[in-house]
């Protein structure tokens, strides 16, 4: 496997992936969110990566947020600033449930300790009980609850 910063000609395939997440079980994401123009954004700011097969098969994909609201949320831990939010986390269904979503987040928490970040921090649906599962046996604390956006969270971080 391959963890790159995505390429332009990446963005419709990773969107396709945004869409067929739409309504699986704890998904908050809809037709409007994420879409292309958030991936664009992202790919500008160079905040978009990939995690492609041997054979260039897109996989899965991840952001690096920039959501101020997020950032300063109170739940987060202060000797841990700088954090950083990780977002828009996908995996193609045909390789689900392979533990792809934590070597994603390995690759991805790794490219934030080089840019200088201390934590990661994720908001992840009440509902999305796979995450959640997956946060826990990855260590990541559950640091309190906030809803934004018309949805119920729970903020998670983890110290890099």
């Amino acid at each position: 496997m391959n963890f790159k910063n995505a390429e332009k000609n990446d963005i419709e395939e990773i969107v396709k992936l945004y869409r067929a997440a739409i309504r699986t079980p704890g998904c908050t994401w809809s037709v409007d969110y994420p879409n292309e123009n958030l991936a664009l954004k992202d790919w500008e700011r160079n905040a978009l990566f990939c995690l492609k097969g041997d054979t260039g098969e897109l996989i899965g994909a991840i952001s690096i947020d920039d959501d101020k609201i997020v950032e300063e949320l109170s739940c987060w831990t202060e000797w841990m600033k700088p954090g950083a939010e990780l977002a828009r986390l996908v995996i193609k269904a045909d390789y689900q449930n392979q533990g792809i979503a934590g070597i994603l987040l390995g690759y991805a928490m790794q490219e934030l300790v080089e840019r200088g970040y201390k934590s990661v921090h994720f908001l992840v649906s009440k509902t999305n009980y796979r995450a959640i599962r997956s946060y826990a046996k990855l260590n990541f604390s559950n640091c309190g609850s906030v809803d934004l956006y018309g949805e119920h969270w729970w903020c998670y971080e983890k110290e890099l």
